[in-house]
């Protein structure tokens, strides 16, 4: 009788604390949106700051009220502050107890991701959108462009490594030929010290050749000096009879012989003149 007594005091104790416990969430809830509604008051206003501090006020008071990060969500999503706003949507979805209030914070978490230029999660987040509310055509249109956003980057991409191999394949091809002409060039230095070096044997081969050219002319102005001087004129002295050219001499005894036989006509036609003239055997008294 005793056990019996203090198992039902035990159970209205529990009951009690329950409905404590209850009544409290309850409060904790209704001062969470009463905060709530304060933040969406200060919001409306353009005070920013006030409503941040309420809607976390509000996350605080109770974890039961997903509609405070929801809202504070959208607040930081305008100010395109997308970081806190995806970690406020995510902590919505979590809090949220009915398909309603999921849908709307996976529909948005999707737009951040969007932002973000994050295709694929957005697709992940949109399909989750719809599971809670297939309904939605807006989030139906979002994840058709979030796909078609995602094939276009895939496009983009593969063309971009495309055009990385074609880049490298060039750049292989650049440095190759940049080693054959370094290659090139070196065997020309190459071939340019060994031309050197035949020009230089050449050179010693010259100057022998010079020595003996020298040792040559000196002879023969040895021998220019032992013959007898032709005329004052050097040029006169090295000129020859060309062929078929009377020399000075030639011109000379042709010219005397030629007086010479012009002479004897004059004397043969003077004879004749004298012996023309009849002589007087008798003077003219």
């Amino acid at each position: 009788m005793k056990h019996s007594l203090i198992l039902v005091l035990f159970c209205i104790g529990f009951v009690s604390f329950a409905q404590d416990g209850e009544k409290e969430r309850a409060k904790a809830l209704d001062e969470s949106r009463n905060l709530t509604w304060e933040a969406n008051k200060a919001l409306s206003e353009d005070n920013f700051i006030e409503a941040e501090a309420d809607y976390r006020k509000a996350i605080a008071k109770s974890d039961e009220n997903s509609a405070a990060p929801y809202n504070l969500g959208n607040a930081y999503y305008a100010k395109e502050t997308y970081s806190e706003a995806f970690g406020r949507f995510k902590q919505a979805g979590e809090l949220a107890t009915d398909k309603a209030d999921k849908h709307r914070a996976y529909h948005n978490m999707g737009n951040v991701f969007m932002k973000r230029k994050e295709y694929q999660k957005a697709i992940e987040a949109y399909k989750e959108a719809l599971r809670n509310d297939p309904t939605d055509d807006e989030t139906r249109y979002n994840l058709a462009l979030a796909k078609k956003m995602l094939e276009k980057e895939q496009e983009q991409n593969d063309q971009n490594q495309d055009n990385k191999d074609q880049q490298d394949k060039n750049d292989q091809k650049d440095q190759n030929e940049d080693k054959k002409e370094g290659d090139n060039k070196e065997d020309n230095q190459d071939q340019d010290k060994e031309n050197e070096g035949d020009k230089g044997d050449e050179g010693d081969e010259n100057e022998e050749q010079k020595d003996e050219n020298k040792e040559g002319e000196g002879d023969e102005k040895e021998e220019q000096k032992k013959q007898p001087e032709q005329g004052d004129k050097p040029q006169e002295q090295q000129q020859q009879p060309r062929p078929n050219q009377l020399s000075k001499q030639q011109i000379q005894n042709l010219l005397e012989a030629m007086q010479n036989e012009e002479k004897k006509v004059q004397e043969k036609i003077d004879a004749q003149k004298v012996k023309g003239v009849k002589v007087k055997n008798e003077k003219d008294w």
